[in-house]
């Protein structure tokens, strides 16, 4: 599971950290990625999220980062072996393009890589495919949304995403990471919503 602030903040306090991992094991839930996290200038900042991260047995963290954040978290990642995943979000943002995100991770630490959100790809009208394969060894995580002509999201398989295209090219990679099943379309009620969106997925994996 990725989980986020609102629901597992990332804290040191052993108390605290005890009763979420409590309620994780209870639930039989490996918690393996958390985001989206900003990172910027500010190296105490930078600081207190990985170690958050590492108390709570976390692997990877969706992020957005400055371009001034990469030489700090070039040495947080190595320090910590945690890694970092650039998420894009969509038309405006400051990873909005396949290319922005393959020009920010070039030439640095193996393990600053990217959170494919296929939405998100879809809605700066970018293949989600094609992102997962120019970015190939360096996902880290995957965030499955479904979007339609590039602005309104969807439950999965109801919009233009290639389900099998994405999930065939992770498999090419062995990809061994969270694949993150998102709608946030239906906050009050979402329950019957995420059903009909696991089983678009698990119909694509049987055509693996």
């Amino acid at each position: 599971w990725e989980s986020f602030i609102a629901h597992v903040p990332l804290t040191t306090d052993p108390a605290q950290v005890a009763t979420f991992k409590a309620k994780l094991d209870a639930a039989g839930v490996k918690m393996l990625a958390h985001g989206v996290h900003a990172f910027g200038t500010d190296k105490a900042a930078n600081r207190k999220i990985f170690e958050g991260a590492k108390a709570l047995g976390v692997t990877t963290l969706s992020a957005d980062p400055t371009a001034e954040s990469f030489d700090h978290l070039e040495e947080l990642v190595d320090e910590f072996k945690i890694n970092i995943a650039i998420h894009n979000h969509g038309p405006g943002s400051r990873y909005d393009k396949i290319s922005s995100v393959v020009d920010a991770v070039k030439g640095r630490h193996k393990r600053i890589g990217a959170c494919v959100d296929t939405g998100h790809f879809l809605r700066s009208n970018e293949s989600p495919v094609a992102a997962v394969e120019a970015l190939g060894e360096r996902v880290y995580g995957c965030h499955l949304k479904d979007v339609k002509d590039a602005k309104t999201f969807t439950l999965l398989g109801k919009g233009d995403l290639d389900i099998i295209g994405v999930m065939k090219a992770l498999k090419k990679l062995k990809f061994k990471e969270v694949l993150a099943l998102e709608y946030e379309e239906n906050p009050q009620n979402p329950i019957a919503d995420i059903r009909e969106c696991l089983a678009a997925v698990r119909a694509a994996a049987d055509k693996l």
